[in-house]
């Protein structure tokens, strides 16, 4: 994967290593979302059940697409303005990258002049988007902003909004993002203990109980398992993906890339957005390096969200 120019050449009072390690989980999402497409494609789906890696180019969605954005965004200004990345959002939105239909129809309006807060909260008779696609482009800011974990999670939840206002929607985001920053700080100690420090973050509710019942069932040895209990994206729901993500990347924190990865595809689902976010998370910690040959097998990155 072609990564340049250097992410820091915009704001020189950025700390590199903020931007690094932002970068080093993007390119990790973007291998697990591409990694992830490839099983929807029906020649491909021998290869899944054979754990044979599919030929490339594989090319990313719209999970890489909103997470450039994001990266951009906090690399560029070290902040999160709403305004400011929903136009990014919009701007660079391509339908072919498999929008969701309302995702895709409001950043549509949002090009138009559309404002996106009362698009956002008006989706789905007042109650707001309760999907996944919050959490699933978060973790490039939950990176950067990794040594401070509450600001981690304000932000977070800041970029959320943008297009998710149901509260198991943003929980989704912020638990992305803090995962996302223990593990860039190195701070993760044992599954359980990192995925406690998750749910530290959360408020009550559905996602907060369902990252505990992640931590619980990390004695569930297989992924299959877990999923049958947790969810695995199907229902495209923030509450039916984060928690089996988290579980995936707390089981592989000291493991590869590549097997968590795996783990993260094998109960089918969503499997794209599972991967891009269990890539997200460990992309910037030791279990994040990105294999050359996966690299190689996927797509590069937008060119807009580096220069």
């Amino acid at each position: 994967m072609s990564i340049s120019p250097s992410p820091t050449s915009f704001v020189p009072s950025i700390p590199s290593e903020n931007a690094r390690r932002a970068l080093a989980s993007l390119s990790a999402l973007a291998v697990g979302d591409a990694f992830g497409s490839q099983f929807f494609v029906p020649d491909n789906r021998s290869r899944h059940r054979d754990r044979e890696l599919p030929p490339g180019v594989w090319e990313w969605t719209d999970d890489t697409e909103m997470a450039a954005s994001v990266y951009r965004e906090v690399v560029r200004h070290g902040e999160v303005d709403a305004d400011r990345l929903a136009a990014s959002f919009a701007d660079h939105h391509d339908f072919d990258r498999g929008y969701g239909p309302a995702t895709g129809r409001m950043l549509r309006l949002v090009r138009e002049g559309a404002d996106h807060r009362d698009l956002a909260s008006g989706l789905f008779d007042g109650s707001g988007s309760w999907g996944n696609g919050a959490a699933m482009r978060v973790a490039p800011l939950g990176a950067f902003f990794a040594d401070d974990t509450v600001a981690a999670a304000e932000r977070a939840a800041v970029s959320a909004r943008i297009t998710h206002t149901h509260p198991e929607a943003v929980d989704g985001a912020v638990a992305v993002a803090v995962a996302a920053a223990l593990v860039a700080r190195g701070e993760v100690g044992t599954p359980g203990t990192f995925l406690g420090r998750v749910v530290d973050h959360l408020p009550e509710g559905a996602l907060r109980k369902g990252v505990r019942a992640a931590r619980a069932l990390l004695i569930v040895p297989e992924p299959v398992g877990a999923a049958h209990q947790l969810g695995n994206g199907s229902r495209v729901r923030a509450l039916d993906t984060v928690p089996f993500a988290l579980w995936v990347a707390a089981k592989h924190l000291q493991g590869t890339l590549e097997s968590a990865l795996w783990a993260a595809v094998t109960p089918g689902g969503d499997m794209d957005t599972v991967a891009a976010i269990v890539g997200g998370v460990l992309g910037a910690g030791p279990a994040g390096a990105i294999d050359p040959e996966w690299g190689g097998r996927t797509e590069a990155l937008p060119g807009w969200s580096l220069d």
